[in-house]
């Protein structure tokens, strides 16, 4: 099987444009047409990418992105909705959504932005476990515990700690952040990423203000720093 793809949508019409030119692409295509129906096959092992309408019967789709978050099924998901109000947008990313498409959408977009999810989610893992100072890190689970108390982080956050530990002891700049988390999110800003990095510290930091995790490099970005035992 060669990039299985869960798409789910209940217009029939738009579903089986969406299968065929997927599958004219190469990917394998399972498609749902309701929430219950998503929910189910979104825990299906392997499965690449979930592409996946908000107006859904039975269940709705924030719903069955909530609900795969909750139990840690971390398959990327690319929203789609008829819905294109800035809130629906980050609702749904702070749901645990990797990117977002308003309806109606040119399908060479949808393409593009399968790809760029896909591309970042290939890219080299560290381990599944490590652990780093009084931190215990958990890249499968995407959860961090401090002094063996579970830390309540985002996806998002986790994303960002992610790409930070990826390249621990380099500096890392928001614009490598911001292609490696958020993608082709073009309402993000460098606050965002501020804000992000801001969240990570009042959680990870004994002392936020004095970080020994993730350091500021004035004028270039943010540096992950395993410290000395």
């Amino acid at each position: 099987m060669s990039n299985p793809i869960l798409v789910v949508e209940d217009d029939e019409t738009l579903a089986q444009v969406l299968r065929k030119t997927l599958e004219s692409e190469g990917y394998t295509v399972t498609l749902a047409r309701d929430g219950r129906a998503a929910l189910e096959l979104g825990r299906e092992p392997g499965l690449q990418l979930i592409i996946l309408d908000l107006m859904l019967p039975r269940m709705s789709g924030l719903e069955v992105c909530q609900r795969l978050r909750s139990e840690n099924v971390v398959t990327p998901i690319i929203m789609l909705t008829a819905r294109g109000l800035d809130t629906d947008k980050v609702f749904g990313l702070r749901l645990g959504a990797d990117d977002y498409l308003s309806k109606p959408f040119n399908i060479d977009e949808l393409l593009a932005r399968i790809e760029a999810v896909l591309r970042r989610t290939h890219q080299s893992k560290p381990s599944q476990h490590v652990s780093v100072g009084d931190l215990e890190i958990d890249f499968q689970r995407m959860s961090v515990c401090k002094n063996r108390q579970k830390l309540d982080l985002s996806s998002r956050e986790f994303q960002v700690l992610e790409c930070l530990f990826r390249n621990a002891g380099q500096t890392v700049d928001r614009e490598k952040i911001y292609q490696e988390v958020w993608g082709y999110d073009t309402a993000v800003t460098n606050r965002t990423i501020d804000f992000h990095i801001a969240r990570l510290r009042s959680k990870l930091e004994d002392n936020p203000k004095e970080p020994r995790y993730i350091l500021t490099v004035h004028g270039s970005g943010y540096r992950f720093v395993v410290p000395e035992a």
